[in-house]
């Protein structure tokens, strides 16, 4: 802060928000490992209302809230569609019914991709990893989980028991296809859920991160050489390479005909749908192995971000003292932040930077420091030795845009801006390696 009391940089009086980088299982993008069944994604209090991030809570499991986001009842209405199109051909006398029945096949595809979604979030609090959220989206799920595991052979189990559930469930239509007759609606149900759950298993055994398989590769690289690093390289690599194939690979299987359709029934705009759907699934998985590859960079050098090193210098006033005072003290001190203290020296409240800048210069003799500050309260208070996650998780816990950091004594060390601590994460994951 200059004498003015205008910030040194624009984003330094930003709204009370701890930093938010990427929170995230290694293999999915920012934020939580993405479930290998689509693409990844705070909660509210009750069913029905909108998360933060976009979607609808609709309950929780194990204490994890599940959302629905927004992008997902647009996919309902393509399954919808398309199934309905399929029934047509098998079952012409249920007429416009079809659609009904085949958005009860959409909604219990999705149930199918919540289970898959569960079984990594039960995993994950088995291991004491917390688990932000689930959310069902577009092509699939996603399980925030907020911490990365300690050792490969829990990330492998981490990541394959989501595929193994697909496997279980598909298995369970296969036993109820046999219970009912063929070419009925629950035959035609059941095959389709059958069918769908065998694919999700199958794509997300796929060795490439974001998947479930790229997070078991990265577990064996990781077990074999010792560093988890080497394992998201790996897997992240195999993952973009995956991404490649597919977007080659998929229209060109449908073109031959090797997905079941002779060539002579493929029009043009099932080559165009193809096409589509490969470079959409491509540019996700491409995405969420660069993300992978991020995270990984990020969580190797957070221990290197310290409350201590980011910290600015601070100076202790009094409440009544005058702001211009105040300014004066800090300019000549080099210091850039402002601690409100009672008679007794102890710090009180912290003076806002964003409250700084709205009070013109002519007016600053006449206002008190101690009028512009937020009182302390739990948990804006942090040890100067805090880094890396702990810091993060401590930040997360009270989110505000200061914080004041004091010495295991109890002394005043300074004062902790949240642009600061978000500016040395970005920094963080852009360093090249």
């Amino acid at each position: 802060m200059d004498e003015s009391g205008k910030p040194q940089d624009p984003q330094e009086s930003g709204q009370d928000r701890p930093p938010q980088p990427p929170v995230q299982t290694p293999d999915g993008p920012p934020a939580a490992p993405p479930g290998p069944d689509g693409p990844q994604g705070a909660d509210r209090a009750n069913t029905g209302q909108k998360a933060p991030g976009g979607g609808i809570l609709m309950g929780r499991p194990f204490g994890v809230p599940v959302y629905v986001a927004p992008s997902w009842f647009l996919v309902a209405a393509l399954i919808t569609w398309v199934f309905g199109g399929q029934l047509e051909r098998v079952l012409p006398e249920l007429g416009a019914a079809r659609y009904l029945v085949s958005l009860f096949f959409a909604v219990a595809f999705y149930a199918s991709v919540l289970v898959h979604e569960l079984a990594h979030t039960v995993a994950a609090l088995r291991f004491k990893l917390p688990v932000r959220r689930i959310q069902l989206q577009f092509f699939g799920g996603v399980s925030e989980i907020e911490k990365e595991t300690e050792t490969p052979g829990r990330e492998f189990v981490l990541a394959f028991v989501g595929p193994l559930l697909s496997l279980v469930l598909a298995g369970v239509f296969y036993v109820g296809m046999q219970m009912v007759e063929p070419g009925t609606v629950p035959g035609v149900l059941l095959a389709g859920l059958m069918i769908s759950n065998l694919i999700v298993a199958i794509f997300n055994l796929l060795p490439g991160l974001p998947l479930d398989g790229g997070r078991m590769l990265r577990a064996v690289v990781w077990k074999i050489t010792g560093k988890p690093m080497s394992g998201t390289v790996a897997a992240a690599w195999v993952g973009r390479a995956l991404a490649v194939t597919v977007l080659i690979g998929l229209p060109l299987l449908t073109h031959t005909g090797a997905l079941g359709r002779a060539p002579e029934e493929i029009g043009g705009a099932d080559s165009l749908t193809d096409a589509l759907l490969a470079a959409i699934l491509a540019a996700i998985i491409w995405t969420g192995a660069g993300n992978s590859l991020r995270m990984a960079r990020l969580r190797e050098r957070l221990p290197d971000l310290t409350a201590r090193t980011l910290t600015r210098r601070a100076i202790p006033v009094e409440t009544d003292t005058p702001l211009s005072e105040a300014l004066r003290r800090a300019n000549d001190a080099g210091a850039r932040a402002l601690v409100v203290v009672d008679r007794q020296g102890f710090p009180t409240a912290l003076v806002r930077e964003a409250a700084l800048v709205g009070i013109p210069e002519h007016r600053r003799p006449w206002v008190a420091a101690g009028s512009l500050a937020q009182d302390l309260k739990d948990g804006m208070r942090v040890d100067a030795d805090l880094a890396g996650e702990d810091l993060l998780d401590h930040l997360r816990a009270t989110p505000a845009t200061e914080y004041l950091v004091v010495e295991p004594s109890g002394a005043i060390y300074g004062v902790l801006s949240t642009a600061d601590v978000e500016r040395a994460f970005v920094a963080a994951m852009a360093r090249p390696s």
